[in-house]
């Protein structure tokens, strides 16, 4: 039984990450090394004994002991992980090193999904790790949010956020709403959930609640739920940025998710991650939240000694993804074709398996996702919820995975910001915060 799923993948804030591709851009344009890579693996003398790197950050799951078990079968190369305490720190070694040409980057480099529109534009600083014994190993979305435009696979999927609802059973039974996890979905629409359903069931408890308990954390954590499933919300498939002035459907749900969230009352006006998000756990401020398999730890540890969570196999929407991560091997390194062999047994099922349950991190490929360690598990604290087979028929239902180009994040950012000074801070209206979201994206100079 697995007792807790602990957050492999703490949230970043999405000016870092969009910073960090603008820095890299430009370094790469200044780069005078000539060094523009090969996306090619290089071949070895299967003899050689070599040192392959992995760099990870958080955790990965992937123990001494399962290094050991490679470097077992393979006498002749000697395994060394690099793990950075934080994805961010990850982060900021990869690009101040990618710019450089990719020297010092380990053979094999774990980028988070957030990293991926670096990797993409830069493909030729990355081996192509297509290999057709490998194409049915994972979910076909999370392949393609690491396949190039030219069809080469840059990266090999290790964990994926699949989104539920997880709730507080105790406050629903309290204002009179079915509590039982399978009537919670139904009351949320089931297989055919939608946003307006979830809002009004949520306007709902609220008026129950006589106002004390809002429905859901944060305005933010929602627009970032019901972004996810838009296909292209800021960039065209080409990279080239919507001019958010004239973006009517990014434009609708910032209206929708501001008046919902502080008009209506529904949310409990706190910033995500802040110290406010995280103590709100504990006086029973909201009901509801998004919720990826990661997120489950997150709540845990803010949540602990709160008895009344659960999880809903549901999602309005259909399904969504928030978060997941890959490895990649940088086209610098010298045994090119020994770290994507490495690659592609740290992302076997058996491995992956190994690592859900050694931290909680959600298996991207098939064959684990339906392994009897995967399926079969449940979480205490969220009163044995069955959130093995909850975020594998999750994981199903995402059809769509937003473009996300190397303007994503600043352009979310823009957004988000504005959402925040509304729903937290309380300033403005609906309309002069959206004004100040298209203000600041026309100062990115994107138009």
């Amino acid at each position: 039984m697995l007792t807790h799923l602990r957050p492999s993948r703490p949230r970043r804030r999405a000016l870092a990450v969009g910073a960090g591709v603008a820095t890299l851009a430009l370094a790469l344009t200044a780069c005078s090394s000539g060094s523009s890579g090969s996306s090619d693996a290089k071949t070895q003398d299967p003899n050689e004994k070599i040192t392959l790197t992995v760099a990870t950050f958080n955790n990965f799951g992937y123990t001494q002991d399962l290094l050991d078990e490679y470097t077992k079968a393979h006498p002749n190369v000697t395994i060394k992980q690099t793990i950075a305490a934080t994805s961010d720190d990850a982060k900021n070694n990869f690009t101040t090193k990618l710019a450089a040409g990719g020297a010092g980057l380990a053979d094999v480099q774990a980028v988070d999904v957030d990293w991926m529109p670096i990797v993409l534009q830069y493909e030729n600083k990355f081996t192509d790790l297509t290999d057709d014994s490998l194409k049915d190993r994972w979910l076909q979305w999370k392949t393609a949010q690491a396949t190039a435009p030219d069809g080469k696979l840059l990266g090999y999927g290790t964990d994926i956020g699949p989104e539920a609802i997880c709730y507080r059973q105790d406050l629903f039974a309290k204002y009179g709403l079915p509590s039982d996890p399978d009537k919670v979905a139904e009351l949320l629409g089931g297989a055919d959930s939608t946003w307006d359903k979830y809002f009004s069931v949520g306007e709902d408890f609220v008026q129950k609640s006589g106002g004390k308990v809002a429905w859901y954390d944060s305005s933010e954590g929602t627009y970032q739920a019901m972004v996810g499933q838009i296909a292209n919300p800021y960039e065209e498939s080409t990279g080239t940025p919507k001019d958010l002035a004239t973006n009517q459907t990014i434009k609708d749900l910032f209206t929708k998710v501001a008046t919902e969230s502080k008009d209506k009352g529904l949310s409990a006006h706190n910033q995500e991650w802040s110290d406010d998000w995280s103590k709100s756990f504990q006086n029973d401020a909201f009901a509801t939240m998004a919720c990826p398999p990661w997120m489950t730890g997150s709540i845990e540890d803010n949540a602990g000694g709160v008895k009344g969570w659960n999880v809903a196999n549901v999602f309005p929407g259909g399904g969504g993804n928030w978060g997941g991560s890959f490895l990649v091997v940088p086209a610098a390194g010298k045994h090119t074709a020994a770290a994507k062999e490495f690659a592609a047994w740290l992302t076997a099922p058996d491995q992956q398996v190994g690592a859900f349950k050694e931290a909680g991190n959600y298996p991207s490929q098939v064959d684990a996702e339906v392994s009897d360690t995967v399926s079969s598990s449940t979480n205490d604290f969220f009163n044995n919820a069955p959130v093995g087979k909850i975020f594998a028929d999750r994981a199903k239902a995402v059809t769509v995975t937003p473009f996300k180009g190397q303007n994503y994040f600043t352009i979310n950012k823009a957004v988000t910001d504005a959402l925040v000074a509304y729903d937290v801070q309380g300033k403005g209206t609906v309309d002069s915060n959206w004004n100040a979201a298209v203000d600041a994206y026309k100062a990115l100079g994107l138009g």
